[in-house]
C-alpha cells in the first residue's frame, strides 16, 4: 500500500514500546507532515540523548553529569535508601514529592525466564554501598509482578543479615477507586498493608 520508505519508517516505529502498527503509521505519517525543521530538531534530540545520557557512577539513574543531580544533592538524607528496579520508577518516586532520601537503581529485576539472572543487575554495587554504614534504611520499591516478588526476596536474604533496617513500600488501592474493581491479589496487599487509625 504504502511507498518502500513509509514501510520502512513505520517498521521502525514499531520497535518502540506500547507502539502498535496503528500507533506506528499515525507516527509517521505525522512525522512525514512535520515541517523539516521539527524533524531536525527531533533527530538531534535523540542524537543528543544517545551521545550525552549514562549511567551515574554511584546510583545508576539514567544522567547527563556524574554523579547525578540527586546523588550530589546534599540536602538529601543519605541514610535513606530507596531501591528500584528502572530509573522510571525512581522518576514515578520523586513525582511524589515525600521521598528525600537516596536511590540505587538494580537495571531490572531476575527473570530466568528472560535470562536475567541476579549477577545481571546491580546487587554487588548495592552492598557495597550497604558496606560504608551510612545507610540506616533500604527501602524496597519494586513492583509487585512475579520477577519483582523473587527480587525482593532475594535482596531481603542479602541485606537483612547486614542490621540494616529493611522496609517495603506498601501496595493496595489507589485513592479514589472502587474496592468492587480490585483484584484479590491487591485487597490481599492492602489488608496486609493495614495501619492503626489516627
Amino acid at each position: 500500500m504504502y511507498a518502500e520508505s513509509i514501510n520502512k519508517l513505520i517498521a521502525e516505529l514499531q520497535k518502540l514500546p506500547g507502539i502498535g502498527p496503528k500507533s506506528a503509521q499515525r507516527l509517521a505519517f505525522h512525522l512525514l507532515g512535520s515541517s523539516k525543521k521539527d524533524i531536525e530538531e527531533l533527530i538531534l534530540a535523540i542524537r543528543e540523548a544517545k551521545e550525552k545520557v549514562k549511567y551515574c557512577s554511584i546510583c545508576y539513574n539514567l544522567t547527563d553529569i556524574d554523579p547525578c543531580k540527586i546523588c550530589s544533592d546534599e540536602s538529601r538524607d543519605s541514610r535513606l535508601l530507596c531501591v528500584v528496579a528502572e530509573p522510571k520508577d525512581l522518576v514515578a518516586i520523586e513525582r511524589s514529592g515525600v521521598y528525600n532520601g537516596k536511590y540505587h537503581v538494580l537495571g531490572g529485576v531476575i527473570s530466568p525466564l528472560d535470562g536475567i539472572e541476579p549477577e545481571s543487575l546491580r546487587v554487588k554495587e548495592l552492598l557495597v554501598r550497604l558496606g560504608k554504614n551510612s545507610v540506616k534504611e533500604v527501602v524496597l520499591a519494586i513492583n509487585p509482578t512475579t520477577e519483582g516478588e523473587v527480587t525482593t526476596i532475594y535482596l531481603t536474604k542479602l541485606i537483612k543479615p547486614l542490621g540494616v533496617n529493611l522496609t517495603r513500600i506498601a501496595y493496595g488501592l489507589p485513592i479514589g477507586a472502587d474496592m468492587d474493581y480490585a483484584d484479590p491479589a491487591t485487597l490481599s496487599k492492602a489488608l496486609e498493608g493495614r495501619r492503626e487509625v489516627a
